[in-house]
Formats: C-alpha cells, sequence, structure tokens
C-alpha cells in the first residue's frame, strides 16, 4: 500500500513537472557553438537548418546569438511584427506616417481573391481594409526589377476591382459608383533599380492621376514608392519624426545599430524586444526563415523566366532584323546585277552600232575606190 502511495505520489510530481518542449530554448545559445548544439539535439530543428543555403545559416545563428535582429523587409518577418490581428495599432501607424494621414486598419484581407466572373484576382502580399473602407495593398520588395511600373498598375486595378466586387455584393441594387473608397498601393524597395537614384534626394514617391489642364477630379488610385536602399545613404539630416523611425526600423537590423535607434525612438524598444524574445523559439523562426527563402527562390526563378523570355524576344528581334537586312542586301543585289545586265546589254548594242557605222564607212571607202579606179 506503501509502494502503491509512492508510485501514485511519483506519478503526480511527474505530471506537474513536464518534459521541456524540445524545440524551445529556455536560455538562448550566446556562441555558435552553442547554437549548432542546440539544433542537433533536436533532428526536426536540424533539419529545418540545413535546408537553409550557407547565407541564412548564419542569418539564423546571428540572430540566435543576439548579433541581429529579424530581416523585416522579408514578408514573413514583416507580417509577424506588423499583423493588425497581433498588434492592431502598429501596421496603422506606419501607413499613417507614409501617406502623411491619419489611418486605421480594420482587418487583413484575404491576400488572394476571385473576380464577380470566377477569375483569380493578383496574390498580394499585405491587403488591408482601412476604418473608411478603403483598401491598401503592401508590397515587400527585395528587387526592383521584381515590381516594375507595369505591375504596379496592375496591382492598383485589381485593388479597385476587388473593392468593386465586395461593395457590389454587399449593397446589391443600392450600389453606386460613390461607394467604391480610394486604394493605395505601397511598396518598399530594398533594392531599387536606377531610375530610383537618378533623384538622389527623395526616396519616398507619392503619386496619383493629375491633369494637365488642372481638371479637378480626384480619381482612387493612389501610390507611394519608397527605396530603402536611398533611405539608407539618404545624404541630409532626416527629420526626426515617426516616418523616420519606422523605416529605420526596416533597415536596421545590426543590433548595435539598434540601441541608437532606440535611444532616438524609444518606444521602438517593444519591437525589438518582441523579437529577441522569439530567440526561444528557434521552431518558430526557422518556419519564418524557411518561408522567407522560398518567397525569395520563387522570385529568383520567376525573374530569371522573365529575362529569359525578355533575352528571347531580344534574339529573335536580332534574328528578325537580320533576315530583314539580308532580304534587302539580295534584292539590293538583285538590283544591281539587273542594272548591270542592263547595261552590259546597252554597251553590247551600242558596240554592235560602231561596228555596223565601222562596216558601213568601209564599204563606202571601198566603192569610192573602186569608182575611182575606173574612172583611170
Amino acid at each position: 500500500m506503501a509502494n502503491q502511495k509512492i508510485i501514485r505520489s511519483t506519478q503526480a510530481n511527474t505530471a506537474l513537472s513536464p518534459l521541456p518542449d524540445p524545440h524551445t530554448w529556455q536560455t538562448p545559445p550566446e556562441t555558435k557553438d552553442e547554437a549548432l548544439a542546440l539544433l542537433a539535439a533536436s533532428p526536426l530543428l536540424y533539419g529545418s537548418y540545413q535546408s537553409l543555403n550557407p547565407e541564412w545559416q548564419q542569418r539564423f545563428l546571428d540572430f540566435c546569438q543576439g548579433k541581429k535582429s529579424l530581416p523585416l523587409t522579408y514578408d514573413p518577418f514583416f507580417k509577424r511584427i506588423f499583423h493588425p490581428d497581433i498588434h492592431p495599432d502598429r501596421l496603422s501607424r506606419l501607413i499613417s506616417s507614409i501617406l502623411g494621414m491619419s489611418v486605421k486598419v480594420l482587418r487583413l484581407l484575404p491576400n488572394e481573391d476571385s473576380i464577380i466572373d470566377g477569375g483569380t484576382l493578383l496574390i498580394m502580399d499585405l491587403l488591408g481594409e482601412l476604418e473608411d473602407g478603403s483598401l491598401i495593398d503592401v508590397e515587400i520588395q527585395k528587387q526592383g526589377y521584381a515590381f516594375p511600373a507595369e505591375r504596379i498598375s496592375c496591382y492598383s486595378s485589381d485593388l479597385v476591382m476587388r473593392q468593386y466586387a465586395r461593395v457590389k455584393g454587399i449593397r446589391g441594387k443600392a450600389f453606386t459608383y460613390r461607394d467604391i473608397k480610394n486604394v493605395y498601393v505601397i511598396v518598399f524597395f530594398e533594392k531599387s533599380v536606377k531610375v530610383f537614384h537618378q533623384i538622389p534626394n527623395a526616396y519616398l514617391h507619392y503619386g496619383k492621376t493629375v491633369f494637365n489642364t488642372g481638371l479637378d477630379m480626384e480619381l482612387l488610385q493612389e501610390y507611394c514608392l519608397i527605396a530603402l536602399d536611398v533611405f539608407k545613404k539618404f545624404p541630409y539630416p532626416r527629420i526626426r519624426d515617426e516616418q523616420t523611425a519606422w523605416l529605420s526600423l526596416l533597415t536596421t537590423e545590426d543590433l548595435k545599430d539598434a540601441k541608437k535607434l532606440v535611444s532616438e525612438y524609444p518606444w521602438l524598444r517593444e519591437i525589438y524586444e518582441e523579437t529577441a524574445m522569439l530567440r526561444q523559439k528557434p521552431e518558430e523562426v526557422l518556419g519564418m526563415f524557411s518561408e522567407a527563402l522560398k518567397i525569395l527562390d520563387q522570385n529568383t526563378v520567376k525573374y530569371m523566366i522573365e529575362e529569359l523570355q525578355k533575352e528571347l524576344e531580344e534574339k529573335d528581334a536580332v534574328i528578325a532584323a537580320t533576315a530583314k537586312e539580308k532580304e534587302a542586301a539580295i534584292a539590293a543585289a538583285s538590283k544591281e546585277k539587273e542594272a548591270a545586265i542592263a547595261a552590259a546589254a546597252k554597251e553590247k548594242e551600242a558596240a554592235i552600232a560602231a561596228v555596223k557605222e565601222r562596216d558601213a564607212e568601209l564599204d563606202a571607202l571601198r566603192k569610192q575606190l573602186e569608182h575611182y579606179r575606173k574612172s583611170q
């Protein structure tokens, strides 16, 4: 009986003291060797780590050791920090500072939707609905070439169609086009293309449709493009405001620089502390790294396909131009040959005529000679 009590007591203590989650680090590693040892203790974690390329393995280890923060210019990390379901005010404050007006993001919408006839619309990074019913698309782009002007226009048009379909579905016969609100496309470029660097004194570009006559008619589509690389190299002192703080947060990954940033904007400390706490959740962080790398690889493949298509089109254009030049050269050579034949024919005719004329002259001379002999 006593033994049974001891057994029950042991079982109770075991139930009250569960084994630690092997995917959670109570004490984050301080060195690379410690980090690798903790990873090796979990085959699942180590397998996820091994699936990363060497550059991303090092970035993950730097984060685990407290050297760097999370790379917020990658979609999974950005959403983790700015998702309105987790932090209701952060995305609103960021967008307000960018647009220069107070906005409130009510909720995120599905980033893939369908239009009225069932066709699929574009897949967006982060699609939100503002308090006044406006829609906003926030895109995080590593490379400027992946988001050219044509794509920006398509995304903006896509927002209008999404809103049209949603509002018309809700209001039914009471719908009017005045029910459609503004749509905003905000694109953050980590590495912007050449055209952005031709305006070195500006890193934030806001635009909308205007008429050359000054016609006062507000269209729905507005755009804001932010070149983060230009922001980092901005040659003049930046205004100390909330916009500067948010853009600095997005471009500051080294924790040594982050300390200075927090001293200037103490309210950013909460975000850096939140990311630091994730050092205790390597599985979640590795999942975000893997997802970010997958998206990056997909975008790279798409870019390579686009570049290959462009290269093929350029080669086709060169082949077509060469063929056209060849045809022109053949045609020119043919005309030259025909002209040469015609000239030779004329020369031959002239020569024959000259021979006939000479023969006629000789015949006349013979006749004169014969007449002279007879007269003697």
